[in-house]
């Protein structure tokens, strides 16, 4: 059978150094011309489309870097004179990888023999430093310990110009014009551009072994907080048995095509699988840096619906959610660091935000698995993700940032009227509900929130508390006015949440569907 011909085919699965690798044929387009068949390559951190090629046995670089890009681990003693006795270029920052930049001679990374200049670092002690800026990476090798174990991947587009900066005398701190010279150097370019990778022989072709056939990276695609998609992308429209990846660096898959439902549901399981893993690594990274009410409780992408002319939803664009702290975030790209995240496009409080998922007859279009995020005083925004999975680990994490937000608030006062009289409502973590008035804030009546039997409000600034009393079991009703009421109930709903979820633990873990 022709390669032309070929069908997609099951996934097969191996191990390559205790690594999982999954592979299997599958279509290629660029959402316009006809797709053809390429074999799909998931390993845990990447995703690579490859065609067979032929190519040059290994053994014609006995002394050099791989010729095949698949993973490595290598251990490296640190001696006291000289560290690792390697330099790094790249970095998050320019959307380049960690790049051993330089390798010195009889020192740490040289006595292994199993490093080379161009090796991308992917994991130092089994911690993944993919989405880390230079700098980050360079402390997280000083610190690594003395037995340090590296996972790399040779990263051959960039091993010319690296070797050709050796015989330079830039200066190893130089990182930003290195990076700026390599993404400028025309070699790197158009074996970026085009996919493929220089193979040429260091020794004469007939002193070098048989060609043979074998499979080559066409697409390589990092997935670390990658976007993957069955839509059209910015529509609601599905596509059929297709879906998209996104890397962080720009790169795309292109639109793959499987024969079956089967293999498809299949590829996007695992690879979804290996995004939320890889960014749940980086998640916690990141909440290194922060204390236990500030951290990080979810991170991910969704889709924000875009309104054109107060008629219809009529385009979506990616957003990427942040959980954290007391606070909700939409940003347009991740962030690639912890000062980054200073930089959202949209941040709600938590406690001042309703999280609701709309309902599969309430949706507006063909999306499905959609929900509102809703912040006193601005407009709701309608967001979708890929699966009710997901849906629901953001709802599950949602719960789990309001116990933190509201814990963390402890309480809060609200300017209201009662009786014709100006006080303040004050919701406690510890003591419920209470309203205070005059000038020294005279307790005028407290309940527990446990005795709250219901609410109503005229959607205005009206409000009445229904409580029941503890002794006579009598429903007594409170009736108040708060000009700023949307926020008022959305924090007391907060609070409400968060006093369930600490009296039932199995509150945040109750949701079990499929």
């Amino acid at each position: 059978m022709k390669l032309s011909d070929t069908m997609a085919t099951p996934i097969e699965e191996k191990l390559d150094q205790n690594l999982k690798v999954r592979t299997g044929m599958v279509h290629v387009s660029d959402g316009k011309s006809r797709p053809e068949p390429l074999r799909l390559n998931l390993t845990m951190e990447l995703l690579s489309l490859q065609k067979l090629e032929v190519v040059t046995p290994s053994s014609c670089h006995p002394n050099g870097p791989p010729m095949e890009s698949k993973e490595r681990m290598v251990q490296i003693t640190r001696q006291k004179q000289g560290g690792l006795g390697l330099s790094i270029k790249g970095g998050a920052e320019h959307k380049l990888p960690i790049l051993i930049s330089r390798i010195y001679k009889d020192q740490a990374a040289d006595i292994t023999g199993q490093l080379f200049v161009g090796d991308a670092i992917i994991k130092v002690n089994g911690e993944y430093i993919t989405a880390c800026p230079h700098d980050d990476a360079v402390n997280i090798l000083r610190n690594a310990g003395d037995i340090v174990v590296l996972t790399v991947k040779h990263y051959r587009a960039a091993t010319p110009f690296l070797q050709k900066q050796l015989t330079k005398d830039t200066p190893d701190s130089d990182n930003d014009a290195t990076c700026a010279e390599l993404k400028a150097d025309e070699g790197y370019k158009s074996s970026v551009n085009s996919g493929t990778i220089s193979r040429s022989c260091s020794r004469p072709m007939s002193i070098c072994s048989e060609p043979e056939k074998r499979w080559t990276d066409v697409v390589a695609v990092p997935l670390m907080m990658a976007y993957v998609t069955r839509y059209i992308y910015g529509t609601d429209k599905l596509r059929q048995n297709a879906f998209e990846v996104r890397g962080l660096n720009g790169i795309t898959t292109g639109v793959i095509h499987c024969d079956e439902l089967a293999i498809l549901s299949q590829w996007l399981k695992l690879i979804t699988d290996n995004v939320v893993g890889l960014t749940h690594l980086q998640m916690k990274l990141y909440n290194r840096n922060f204390a236990v009410g500030e951290r990080i409780e979810y991170m991910g992408w969704v889709n924000e619906g875009v309104i054109n002319n107060n008629i219809s939803w009529q385009s979506y664009k990616p957003r990427f959610l942040l959980l954290k702290g007391t606070e909700v975030m939409l940003f347009e790209t991740p962030p690639l660091n912890v000062t980054g995240i200073s930089k959202a496009l949209v941040v709600y409080k938590v406690y001042q935000t309703m999280f609701r998922i709309v309902k599969e007859s309430e949706t507006v279009d063909s999306r499905q698995h959609c929900f509102l995020l809703q912040s006193s005083g601005h407009e709701p925004r309608y967001l979708s993700v890929e699966t009710r999975q997901e849906l629901l680990r953001i709802e599950n994490s949602w719960n789990a940032a309001i116990v933190t937000s509201v814990i963390k608030l402890g309480r809060k006062t609200f300017a209201v009227s009662h009786h014709g009289k100006s006080g303040g409502l004050t919701l406690d973590w510890q003591a419920g509900f209470s309203l205070t008035e005059g000038a020294d804030s005279a307790i005028v009546w407290q309940y527990k929130f446990s005795q709250l039997r219901g609410s109503s409000d005229d959607g205005k600034s009206k409000l009445k508390l229904h409580f029941q009393d503890h002794d006579s079991r009598a429903i007594e009703t409170k009736e108040l006015e708060c000009q700023v009421l949307q926020s008022l109930l959305f924090c007391m709903h907060a609070f409400l949440t968060a006093k369930v979820a600490s009296v039932d633990p199995a509150f945040l873990s109750s949701i079990q569907q499929t």
